[in-house]
């Protein structure tokens, strides 16, 4: 996954390497770098209706971002990207952008024309050319979903209760339902998100994939807890309890990138065809949004795909 560094004041976009080789596709995965918001810092692309920031910024984000990913109809005024390549052209009309007012489900919507305002989900697909689909991540996943054959795309939204529900791989089985998508032809890529050096996770979450899925001790690693006073004086530590009463607890971590995989790999997607950003949004404050390492004041970045006209 590559980034496509724009000039000062445009955004800094994510690409795929194995979406970029298909030609009437656009998609990207927005960071924080490029925009007009200054609630999360100068020049921040904040694409949310956060509490902290104007919705003229945001509005202002979002029109930045429809352009710089090539969303823009009118003949000879859209941004293009071929083998790396980018021409920079003003807009002269801008695509819808559809959203959802996200709720951690696995609700997939089918989108054949523009929406009016957010409906409640956390997927979207379409075959309709001229319409960009965006889901809003700022730790969790999002995952964009694309059948060449078909001229058939989708985005998913994909925190861990959306991964628990399954909802990449119910995004893949509604897209045969709609499309007639074979799992074989997909082409799936995982934007940026928490990874598993940082998404410590409650014991309950470990609980409830153990639940679902077969191959839960893939998906979380154990770290126990230090206390430098503890290692150094443990006779001061010593209790009547039994063994094991007296120790630390141990710290519980969630790889949601190699969860999402297993779905994906499943349900018959290539593993070939499954491409995985490497940056962790909360070791990479820098460049990305993270609810988590900001403790919740933060912007909002988007995962978006959509199809050009033929």
């Amino acid at each position: 996954m590559v980034l496509t560094r724009s000039p000062q004041q445009k955004p800094d976009i994510l690409r795929a390497g194995n979406l970029e080789e298909i030609p009437w596709l656009i998609h990207g995965f927005s960071t924080r770098v490029g925009g007009f918001s200054r609630a999360y810092g100068d020049g921040a692309l904040n694409l949310g209706f956060t509490k902290d920031d104007s919705r003229a910024a945001v509005e202002r984000n979002r029109r930045a971002l429809l352009k710089e990913i090539g969303a823009v109809d009118g003949a000879g005024k859209r941004s293009t990207h071929i083998s790396g390549k980018k021409s920079w052209y003003n807009d002269s009309h801008l695509w819808p952008l559809v959203t959802l007012r996200q709720i951690h489900s696995d609700i997939i919507r089918l989108v054949e024309s523009p929406i009016a305002s957010p409906v409640v989900g956390d997927g979207l697909i379409t075959h309709t050319a001229g319409l960009l689909l965006a889901v809003q991540t700022a730790d969790c996943l999002p995952v964009i979903l694309v059948d060449p054959k078909r001229r058939a795309v989708g985005v998913f939204h994909a925190g861990w209760r959306g991964t628990l529900k399954r909802i990449v791989a119910k995004g893949a089985g509604v897209m045969r339902c709609c499309f007639g998508t074979h799992p074989r032809d997909l082409k799936a890529a995982i934007g940026p998100g928490i990874h598993a050096c940082c998404y410590e996770v409650g014991a309950e979450v470990r609980e409830k994939f153990e639940s679902q899925f077969a191959y839960p001790a893939s998906l979380f690693r154990e770290v126990k807890e230090s206390d430098p006073v503890r290692d150094r004086y443990p006779l001061l530590f010593l209790t009547a309890r039994a063994p094991g009463h007296g120790e630390l607890p141990k710290k519980i971590f969630l790889d949601l990138v190699e969860a999402n995989r297993q779905q994906l790999l499943a349900v018959g997607v290539a593993a070939k065809n499954i491409e995985a950003s490497p940056l962790c949004t909360h070791c990479r404050t820098d460049l990305l949004f993270s609810h988590r390492a900001e403790k919740g004041r933060t912007g909002r970045m988007m995962g978006a795909v959509g199809i050009a006209p033929k």
